[in-house]
């Protein structure tokens, strides 16, 4: 009975595993292979192995390490900005008793949106230049106007901040489903044993909410290492190479420079990036709680 169980449930599940690993393994192992080629249809003549010179070049290439390191600025920043804000409005909300759900539902809305639509949201209503919201906000107190996606440093901080309006939200329901479940038990035993609010947040909050905050991390840094859609619409990764981090200039390695094989090899560098940053937040929740993640 049971081994007709398994094979009953094998075959609903193996036609979507087969396209799963069709759709997935297949240009994953075609981007491998690539980087180790010379594909530029540019110099088509010039196609042909190039083992590991596709990697060398990067240990070279100012324009790769400047990504990297816009990569980091933009990944660190919108992530910890995700936790804190998100983190803070959650708290919030939950000293309000009654119309939790209305907040619910705000907070869904950025969520839902594609990133494109988001990019082009900010650089066409809010951060446009004379007709922009936050330049009429800035003129209406008294400020200067700014140059929000035409210069360097403000357009780096345009797409940070994008990107956290978006994805605040993620952060901030998970958060307000965790504060729910903790035991109110331990709250009370606290307050007799008079303990202030800070104190509470401190040595009880927190620690509780570790988990869902190792989560938060590892989901939103995974997205922001690999973000694309929104910098593309906001700037193109511009002015210049401002806001052109690692996916983006792999991108326009392939796409723009024609240059397939290089192009590849950045994307895998950035895979392996991801898998290590992922890997190392996983040992650092499996360390801290001594049992494997789930």
């Amino acid at each position: 009975m049971f081994a007709g169980e398994s094979r009953f449930a094998l075959a609903l599940t193996l036609p979507t595993l087969l396209v799963l690993v069709i759709t997935t393994s297949f240009p994953l192992l075609y981007l491998l292979w690539s980087s180790f080629q010379t594909i530029n249809l540019a110099m088509p003549f010039l196609d042909g192995f190039a083992g590991l010179d596709n990697y060398a070049e990067m240990l070279v290439d100012s324009r790769y390490w400047h990504a990297m390191g816009l990569t980091g600025i933009y990944t660190v920043t919108s992530v910890s900005l995700q936790i804190v804000i998100g983190l803070g409005l959650a708290l919030l909300v939950m000293q309000i008793p009654r119309g939790q759900w209305i907040f619910r539902i705000v907070a869904i809305l950025p969520i839902v949106l594609a990133p494109v639509v988001v990019g082009l949201f900010w650089r066409t209503l809010m951060l446009s230049p004379n007709f922009g919201l936050v330049d009429f906000l800035l003129q209406w107190l008294g400020f200067a106007q700014v140059n929000w996606l035409g210069a360097p440093t403000p357009a780096l901080v345009s797409v940070i901040v994008i990107h956290t309006w978006q994805w605040t939200p993620f952060a901030f329901l998970v958060f307000l489903a965790s504060l729910a479940a903790l035991p109110p038990d331990v709250y009370e035993a606290a307050r007799i044993d008079k303990a202030n609010a800070l104190q509470r947040f401190w040595h009880i909050t927190l620690p509780l909410l570790r988990p869902a905050i190792v989560i938060v991390v590892i989901m939103r840094a995974m997205i922001a290492l690999s973000a694309f859609a929104a910098i593309f619409a906001a700037t193109g990764g511009g002015p210049g190479t401002a806001t052109e981090i690692l996916n983006l200039y792999a991108f326009k390695t392939s796409f723009v420079e024609l240059n397939f094989g290089y192009g590849s090899a950045l994307a895998v560098s950035l895979l392996i990036i991801t898998l290590a940053v992922s890997g190392v937040l996983f040992h650092l929740r499996t360390a801290r709680t001594g049992k494997p993640a789930p």
